[in-house]
């Protein structure tokens, strides 16, 4: 029988199937040891652990998983992730102005995930400018067409 372990979230009761940590990477795709290091900085933990000492993960541990997955390429720093995934916690149980001031910290990621989005894109625009540059300029001197 798994046991619960304590962590940074409650997921409530273990419910639903409990995953070994390879079967969560791939469902994520996270690699294990990526999985592992944000067990260390607590941004996860586990839901259960096997008697054998397993890590055991339930679907709204992969949720958490995927928040992080998506923060990452947008710079966000651990202590960032650490603590929305913190105000996505609190908003479930949350009421009144306790409730309000999660909300602003939420809108507050949001604006910032927008505006890292459109810095992406405009760098991505400039990159793609770049790579047509050189197509033009390897298509006028003949060179590989790859």
């Amino acid at each position: 029988m798994p046991a619960t372990r304590p962590g940074r979230h409650d997921p409530g009761p273990t419910t639903g199937r409990l995953m070994q940590i390879g079967e969560a990477a791939e469902r994520v795709g996270l690699s294990i040891r990526t999985i592992r290091h944000y067990e260390e900085v607590g941004l996860i933990v586990p839901s259960a652990r096997s008697e054998g000492g397993f890590r055991l993960y339930t679907a709204p541990d992969l949720d958490r998983l995927a928040v992080v997955k998506r923060m990452k390429p947008l710079g966000f720093t651990l202590d960032e992730m650490r603590d929305l995934l913190g105000v996505l916690d609190a908003l479930d149980t949350a009421a009144g102005a306790e409730r309000a001031a999660l909300l602003d910290r939420l809108g507050a990621f949001h604006t910032a995930a927008t505006t890292r989005v459109t810095a992406l894109r405009d760098q991505l625009a400039m990159a793609e400018g770049f790579a047509a540059q050189l197509r033009d300029k390897l298509d006028r001197h003949g060179g590989p067409t790859t």
